[in-house]
């Protein structure tokens, strides 16, 4: 039986009200204060799976497991996750009422312009849900259908597209924070729109536990002209001094889960295979 991705604000309000807490002061841990910063995690939790809610009603997903093991290594800091809407998190960033956005977050330079971003955390490739046809680049799906979360960097691909490329328009329509990933799997299984533009990791994944199994998911060529971001996804941080700080200490425990395989076990458990990237890109 098919299940529904998205998960409920809901369901989620004891997840939100939960804490993780700062490890005590021992070993080779940071001992140079025995004050903590509070750090308010803002994730949607249905971004599966890369962020979700577990059968016991739990919040997991590989963003959220790396996310609590970093932390657990940086006793600094007292942490608490919080589930709120995707087009959400960034304005709390805005607001300070986040200092730490885990939600599959791409790159772009418009965003890097305002926040700090983490090491990558996972590579996957940019690809497209269709129920039949083939399809490579964006000009191949020129005058067909889809719809997006304005807040997404897919949407904006495609805005950006049309807007570069004003007779080989792709049809779009956009979502609400409350639109599913699996009512747009239903919607292209049914005809209703032509396509899904995501990540493949998140495509792969929904519909080998949704059981769409007339869909396919086929790579595609974004042509973003930046592949030094392309397909990587990062923990967002508030461009202050505190998410500069947390920035540098996040990353410096990236670096050290890169090269010990605790990223790569954590990967293998919540993406399916090894999807993290090379040391070189850990900083």
């Amino acid at each position: 039986m098919r299940t529904s991705l998205k998960v409920t604000l809901a369901a989620l309000t004891f997840i939100a009200a939960g804490t993780l807490a700062a490890c005590s002061n021992s070993g080779s841990k940071d001992t140079s204060s025995s004050k903590t910063t509070s750090v308010v995690i803002a994730t949607d939790g249905a971004t599966k799976p890369f962020n979700y809610s577990d059968a016991e009603g739990n919040l997991t997903g590989y963003d959220i497991e790396v996310a609590r093991a970093v932390f657990k290594e940086l006793p600094q800091y007292k942490v608490k996750f919080q589930v709120t809407d995707f087009s959400g998190i960034v304005p709390g960033l805005d607001s300070g009422r986040y200092q730490m956005g885990a939600n599959d977050f791409g790159w772009t330079k418009e965003r890097a312009q305002k926040y700090y971003f983490s090491s990558p955390l996972s590579k996957s490739n940019n690809a497209v849900l269709v129920k039949s046809g083939t399809y490579k680049t964006l000009g191949d799906l020129a005058g067909k259908s889809t719809i997006g979360n304005p807040a997404s960097n897919y949407t904006k691909s495609i805005q950006d597209w049309n807007k570069a490329n004003p007779d080989k328009k792709i049809n779009l329509g956009y979502s609400a924070d409350s639109t599913s990933i699996n009512t747009r799997f239903t919607q292209v299984e049914s005809g209703k729109i032509d396509f899904m533009l995501y990540d493949k990791i998140s495509l792969t994944s929904a519909i080998k536990e949704q059981g769409f199994d007339d869909l396919k998911v086929e790579d595609i060529n974004m042509d973003t002209g930046d592949p030094e971001h392309d397909g990587y996804e990062y923990f967002l941080f508030s461009k202050d001094e505190q998410g500069k700080k947390m920035q540098a200490d996040v990353n410096k425990v990236l670096a050290e889960f890169q090269k010990d395989g605790t990223l790569s076990k954590l990967s293998k458990k919540y993406l399916g295979g090894d999807f993290v990237p090379d040391a070189s890109l850990f900083k």
